[in-house]
């Protein structure tokens, strides 16, 4: 289950309407059919990533009041690097289900990198910029294994396209890396390297691989 005590609108010292509140916790359960089964049990074991997801809850309670539902809109995002197999998709999957029971609406993707380069790429019928815009407009956004498909200048440009939009506007968004915080800027490039150093909150796992030692 899902610990509601992680992040909860309800820990907020702002007078929220209960009835958007629960409404937020009752959809919020229902959307969690959506993560996919290796993950359904995901739950959030790093320290850190627990108090970003409290103040990103915070944030939402505080910028609703007694008048709106809160929701996800803006706050920080979050970067989280270690070699493979140190749990960094399982933190991420963590985060996704514990905002979904915050009591705070968050409509959410969580895709790897390269599925987010494969749907964009041109091909007869399909529409990039749309996929773009699905990606770049949602409230939380999760972009796992970044920096783990082959580089090229187009998937840079993709890179920092996404980054750059969801930094500016300050869209919070989890970002999972195998990189070395040394290597981001070698691998990702100086524009985006930089933008995820400013905007993201950032945590380093480590420990052997856990696939191998299962």
């Amino acid at each position: 289950m899902t610990d509601p005590t992680i992040a909860s609108v309800l820990q907020a010292d702002v007078d929220l309407d209960p009835h958007w509140v629960a409404e937020n916790i009752e959809f919020g359960h229902e959307r969690l059919v959506r993560i996919p089964g290796r993950y359904r049990d995901a739950v959030v074991t790093v320290p850190e990533v627990k108090t970003w997801l409290a103040q990103l809850v915070m944030e939402s309670a505080i910028q609703a009041g007694p008048n709106r539902p809160p929701r996800i809109a803006v706050g920080r995002s979050l970067l989280i690097l270690g070699p493979v197999g140190t749990g960094k998709t399982f933190e991420a999957y963590g985060a996704i289900r514990a905002l979904l029971v915050s009591g705070a609406s968050c409509s959410w993707i969580c895709a790897p990198a390269a599925d987010i380069y494969a749907a964009m790429r041109p091909r007869s019928g399909s529409d990039p910029e749309a996929v773009f815009e699905k990606y770049a407009h949602i409230q939380f956004l999760v972009v796992d294994d970044l920096g783990a498909a082959k580089n090229s200048e187009w998937v840079e440009e993709i890179n920092y396209r996404l980054v750059n939009y969801r930094y500016e506007r300050e869209l919070p968004t989890l970002i999972t890396s195998n990189l070395p915080p040394k290597n981001l800027a070698a691998e990702l490039g100086e524009r985006v390297a930089s933008r995820l150093v400013e905007m993201c909150d950032r945590v380093v796992l480590e420990g052997p691989d856990r696939r191998r030692a299962a």
